[in-house]
């Protein structure tokens, strides 16, 4: 397939820049992927729509504070992006300026008594394999003071509570971005949801720059993701299972959590659990083993996540649904407007 099959032409108004407030009062496009048929609702009112037969699969991961601005040995500025973990202190991260931050050099953070260094080790795939020193203090815990939550780069607004941009239950950090269908949910609404029997399990993606990655090839076959870290928990995986054989619906909160579910769903439609790295690419025409459906943000033209959701309901159905959208004037990307495939 071409990736100019996956392109539309977006206001630019349409990007919202603030989060809908309260969090479950954004407005909702339901899609059925087997009629067509298109319906608008708020968020909240999901509530009246799901009931005992539904399971609802949230991705528990928490965003860190990713973004670490510094100065160089010689007092200049200079920015690390924390990417991937590959053990307690040392990360695959984006560097600024790149050409000024070779193997050896050294980046100093100061803030609130805390002081972090970082080392480039070696160049990577992505950028720089960095190794941080902290003295008396818990890495992640420094980067809650050092560090400032990555908004994604069309939020161009000044995010003034930084809890808008976290789940309300979020348990695991790791992620450089939210998983953002989850940020609909208000903990008042899944308590609605629990009180009608709705199931909730929780896996575990930690998102990286993998799924936001441009596709760069118009044979889109061609595109590889990044790795990313994904988990499902024997007991959640056993339950998961045995939900499905009951015949109740599997509601997948997000592409993350879509992405996790099927990574480890085996050919005769059963989940796995455990830990891996996941490179899952999912397109049209992809087999599709244990989501049923799925609760997701608008996505940018030419993405994965478009792919991934045009592969779940059809390319035609989606274009149709992502029209309407854009002509109601719904708002796009992180912040938000949710739309639920069923």
């Amino acid at each position: 397939m071409k990736l100019s099959d996956f392109d539309y032409i977006l206001p630019k108004e349409l990007i919202a820049q603030t989060p809908t407030n309260p969090r479950d009062h954004s407005r909702l496009l339901l899609l059925n992927k087997n009629t067509w048929e298109i319906e608008e609702k708020k968020f909240f009112e999901i509530a009246q729509l799901l009931g005992e037969n539904d399971v609802l699969v949230l991705n528990k991961t928490e965003v860190i504070n990713a973004r670490l601005k510094g100065k160089r040995e010689d007092g200049e500025d200079a920015e690390i992006f924390l990417h991937k973990q590959i053990n307690q202190n040392t990360w695959d991260c984006l560097v600024y300026p790149w050409k000024k931050l070779k193997r050896g050099a050294k980046v100093f953070f100061e803030k609130d008594d805390i002081f972090l260094s970082a080392e480039i080790k070696e160049l990577s795939e992505n950028g720089r394999i960095v190794e941080f020193s902290l003295s008396g203090e818990d890495f992640m815990e420094a980067i809650k003071i050092i560090g400032e939550t990555p908004l994604p780069p069309y939020i161009k607004e000044k995010l003034e509570d930084s809890s808008r941009y976290q789940t309300v239950y979020g348990e695991d950090s790791g992620s450089v971005a939210a998983p953002t269908a989850w940020l609909h949910f208000t903990e008042e609404l899944l308590e609605k949801l629990k009180k009608k029997w709705v199931k909730i399990e929780k896996v575990l993606l930690h998102v990286g720059l993998g799924t936001f990655k441009w596709v760069e090839k118009e044979n889109i076959v061609e595109h590889t993701m990044h790795s990313e870290f994904c988990e499902i928990q024997e007991d959640v995986a056993k339950r998961l299972n045995t939900y499905k054989k009951q015949g109740k619906r599997i509601i997948a909160v997000g592409t993350t959590s879509v992405r996790t579910l099927e990574s480890f769903a085996q050919e005769n439609g059963e989940l796995s659990s455990g830990t891996k790295e996941t490179t899952i690419f999912i397109y049209p025409w992809y087999h599709w083993k244990f989501v049923e459906s799925i609760i997701t943000n608008f996505h940018l033209p030419k993405s994965t996540l478009l792919m991934l959701v045009s592969s779940f309901a059809w390319q035609e159905n989606i274009k149709k649904a992502y029209q309407q959208a854009i002509d109601q004037q719904f708002r796009f990307f992180s912040f938000w407007d949710a739309m639920w495939i069923y």
